[in-house]
């Protein structure tokens, strides 16, 4: 996932334009009751890696600390577009095994994203039409992967330069057309970045008013002991409760029951997917 940037304080740009219709920012999972489920949470940790691993190495990583896995299930900016082990029966098959599952989409990034990978991937001229359609590839492909509404699909935006106010303003739109449109087929979008970029700019984002913001917060700040509720990107009472993921080590190897891993860690109290 993401890089963790340098700390950072300034006035940031903001798209608090909204489409006729639009929904309110719904910053935390959503009530049962109303004619909507409650999503299903999971509180410990959990790690993510950018090949799912075979079904083999998830049952021997039982002996680990980790109950729930991060998985690249969409979008044009995977790092690992190829899933070799990744389909609807594996998912099936860990959630068999007791796993909660945390679906990722890396979908197109911010047009001042930093790292030069993805660059290829960048935000178009029409943010929230782009927004849009890839909300609505999300949805399609966590159906086809046996993910039911009411689970949460994180999109994965990497670090940009949030204080250019051009980006910030397309990058803040895109999320926000790709939020809404996830929530229109009654899933919960999450918003997973830098905690001094995306982050920063999402929380700048809440206090201003802007809507069809994130749900769910899942924040990186690595070098840092995990900690759910002392991070300084977020208000102290945004994305609460039940809606934070503490990414806080990156590209670390771990090995159980036999079988080595490359992954990053969490801590999570937060949605995660039903399966079926």
């Amino acid at each position: 996932m993401g890089l963790v940037l340098g700390l950072a304080a300034a006035t940031l740009a903001m798209d608090t334009t909204t489409p006729t219709d639009a929904r309110s920012a719904d910053v935390g999972p959503p009530a049962a009751g109303g004619g909507r489920a409650a999503p299903a949470t999971f509180y410990g940790r959990a790690f993510d890696t950018c090949q799912a691993p075979p079904v083999d190495t998830m049952r021997r990583w039982l002996a680990s600390d980790y109950g729930a896995v991060g998985v690249y299930f969409g979008g044009r900016g995977r790092a690992c577009a190829k899933q070799k082990h990744l389909s609807r029966e594996w998912l099936s098959k860990v959630d068999d095994l007791g796993w909660r599952v945390l679906p990722v989409y890396v979908g197109s990034q911010s047009p001042c994203v930093v790292a030069k990978n993805k660059q290829h991937v960048r935000i178009g001229s029409d943010p929230w039409k782009q927004g849009t359609q890839e909300g609505a590839d999300a949805v399609e492909r966590a159906g086809d992967m046996g993910i039911r509404p009411e689970s949460p699909l994180y999109l994965d935006m990497e670090a940009y330069r949030y204080k250019q106010r051009d980006c910030a303003k397309d990058t803040l739109s895109f999320v926000r057309a790709w939020n809404r449109e996830v929530r229109s087929h009654d899933y919960v979008p999450g918003f997973y970045s830098s905690a001094n970029s995306g982050v920063t700019h999402m929380d700048q984002a809440r206090r201003d008013g802007v809507r069809d913001l994130p749900s769910v917060m899942w924040f990186a700040r690595w070098h840092t002991d995990p900690d759910l509720n002392g991070e300084p990107a977020l208000g102290r009472d945004a994305w609460q409760p039940n809606s934070r993921i503490h990414q806080y080590a990156g590209n670390v190897t771990e090995r159980h029951g036999g079988r080595t891993v490359t992954i990053d860690r969490n801590l999570v109290d937060a949605p995660v997917a039903t399966l079926g």
